[in-house]
């Protein structure tokens, strides 16, 4: 692929990875295989294209920045798709998906969100993201890295970081550490109602440093929940499950 000087654009997010050692163990984890239906976010200068279509035969791959996009379109196995990656619908790109790429840091955890509605038509996503957002991902109850993201991710997903990248492994450098993390979407996630789970779960850790009372309870009462549930603890205190078991046992609120 055409591999002229470009100038990485701030706006976009933009570090491009070129350590060829991380890029072959990335491929790696992702194991790619011929004839597979694979969608890369963000492609960039096609390091992880490169050896991903190699092996694929071909790939699909999203683009924002105009200029990429052309120089993308040059490669005949590659099906560019000009956009946001915020207004693109997954659905397009058919059923057994394995979503890649190098996200954008400031726009990430916005991407996870838009793609948890098709989670059903994936079989796993392995994106490069900040350390900081992987460890949320997969965080556990009782830390400080626990919250909304651990959630709404894990009621999905089953969430594993493989293994760190270095900032020198990206031109330019980043600020910051970075990971991969290997998403499989659960066969059978917990039936709710995903709007009710959202609300429930930011409203409680609204105020993480207080008991779920302050903030949890009048919530809960404001919809005249008739269940029981501990509200004695902190919001990083109580698992996945029960946070689910509570929005399956939710109704919406009484209207006024």
């Amino acid at each position: 692929m055409n591999a002229a000087p470009h100038q990485a654009r701030k706006r976009f997010g933009q570090n491009f990875l070129t350590d060829h050692g991380v890029i072959d163990a990335i491929v790696r984890a992702i194991a790619p295989r011929a004839g597979e239906n694979m969608v890369e976010i963000g492609p960039g200068l096609a390091a992880m294209t490169q050896p991903l279509v190699e092996r694929l035969g071909r790939l699909t791959v999203v683009e924002l920045d105009r200029d990429l996009a052309a120089r993308l379109r040059q490669h005949a196995q590659l099906t560019v798709v000009e956009a946001d990656v915020l207004k693109v619908d997954f659905a397009q790109f058919g059923e057994s998906l394995r979503i890649v790429g190098n996200l954008p840091y400031n726009i990430s955890s916005p991407i996870l969100f838009h793609l948890l509605p098709y989670a059903d038509r994936v079989i796993d996503q392995h994106f490069m993201l900040q350390k900081e957002v992987v460890l949320r991902m997969a965080a556990q109850p009782g830390g400080g890295d626990y919250g909304r993201l651990s959630v709404m991710l894990q009621w999905r997903y089953d969430v594993e970081w493989l293994f760190d990248v270095s900032p020198e492994a990206f031109d330019p450098p980043p600020r910051v550490t970075s990971a991969i993390v290997r998403m499989t979407p659960l066969r059978s996630p917990a039936a709710l109602d995903v709007a009710m789970l959202e609300e429930l779960v930011q409203v409680a850790f609204s105020q993480r440093r207080k008991l779920l009372r302050h903030s949890l309870g009048r919530w809960l009462e404001a919809r005249a929940f008739g269940g029981t549930f501990d509200l004695q603890r902190r919001a990083e205190e109580v698992p996945v499950q029960e946070y689910l078991a509570l929005a399956q046992n939710l109704k919406a609120a009484p209207t006024v």
